[in-house]
């Protein structure tokens, strides 16, 4: 196994984990009144949290609504796209070699 195919079998699925967890945590801030620090909301909270508040310094709520679980969703998803997507760079490299 190469270098190119351990990260793209580690990559894949961490990505697709923090999209799965950000969506769940979309779903979340349509019910304001869920305890997150409560098991088992936290281990989706845990692991999304410091995305969501390096986004926040630069991204304030839009009319009351937190827009920031979307911009992660937006960014993981091109991530797995450019990276292991049919012609990511991943992929691309692992043709070659």
């Amino acid at each position: 196994m190469t270098g190119v195919n351990l990260t793209t079998w580690i990559l894949n699925p961490v990505l697709g984990l923090m999209i799965f967890l950000f969506i769940f945590r979309i779903i979340l801030t349509w019910y304001p009144q869920v305890n997150l620090n409560q098991f088992p909301l936290n281990l989706i909270a845990w692991p999304t949290e410091p995305f969501l508040v390096l986004l926040r310094k630069l991204v304030p709520p839009i009319g009351g609504v937190d827009i920031t679980p979307i911009i992660w969703v937006g960014i993981f998803s091109l991530l797995r796209e450019i990276l292991l997507g049919q012609q990511g760079l991943l992929t691309m490299l692992s043709r070659v070699s």
